[in-house]
């Protein structure tokens, strides 16, 4: 396999001979306003540009929206991705959702799917804790396992907690890709992972090379890519936990 950071949560995944884009968001440097009720109120999203044509990008086999929260299935994605393309939402009610913009071939993550000979299993997630982890809303993760790869987990936007546990210890992934960048509101806890949740989830799967997406691209994400190194090397895990760059790729 191999898995190319694009911005954000965005990635290209090619696994098993398929290309799966995942949570596509697609617009332009500055296209958005900052999140309300939170830091940096003076910068707008998406903070950074994209770092290849997004005609590049689209071109896969299917598209996996872990939730529909806009910095992962934003309307420039409705607009630019091919109406027939196929999608996997988290749910059905998300599924239908998508649906009425106008895709014709979207389908939810039930507990295993099928995608030719890759198995695709959804998994659970806290997008935050107490009331801001409520509105929040429902999220989910992802585990592609193939007789050929390895196995990989897909986290998604959690912070650590008993879910990613639950997924380690069911699936044993290979690799893990968890968001990072310590995004939150003005008040309450973070909402996706700190580089201690980061560190967790390697100290429970010492197996796994842990890779970090979701960093530098939305207003509130606090977190660095060059304070997450620093914390990193420190562990001496910087071989173990890994931080890429936009438009970086990363082989297995």
């Amino acid at each position: 396999m191999n898995i190319r950071q694009i911005r954000n949560a965005t990635m290209v995944l090619n696994y098993a001979g398929k290309k799966f884009l995942i949570d596509p968001f697609l617009a332009k440097k500055g296209t958005y306003p900052p999140y309300p009720n939170t830091p940096n109120q003076d910068k707008r999203n998406p903070t950074v540009g994209l770092p290849v044509p997004v005609e590049e990008i689209i071109k896969v086999d299917a598209v996996i929206v872990t939730h529909l929260h806009p910095d992962h299935f934003d309307s420039a994605a409705i607009e630019i991705l091919p109406k027939d393309i196929i999608i996997f939402a988290q749910s059905e009610i998300e599924a239908e959702t998508i649906k009425k913009e106008g895709f014709q071939n979207v389908d939810s993550l039930t507990n295993i799917s099928i995608f030719g000979e890759i198995s695709l299993s959804k998994t659970d997630g806290k997008h935050g804790i107490g009331q801001i982890g409520e509105i929040m809303g429902e999220v989910s993760g992802v585990v592609f396992k193939h007789i050929d790869e390895k196995t990989l987990y897909i986290a998604g936007d959690t912070i650590w907690c008993s879910d990613v546990q639950d997924a380690i210890n069911t699936y044993n992934p290979d690799v893990i890709i968890v968001n990072g960048g310590g995004a939150q509101f003005l008040q309450g806890d973070p909402i996706i992972m700190t580089k201690e949740d980061i560190h967790q989830t390697y100290m429970e799967a010492q197996q796994s090379t842990i890779i970090v997406s979701h960093m530098e691209a939305i207003n509130h994400a606090l977190l660095t890519r060059k304070e997450l190194k620093r914390f990193i090397e420190g562990k001496g895990l910087s071989n173990n936990i890994l931080v890429p760059d936009d438009g970086e790729i990363i082989s297995f």
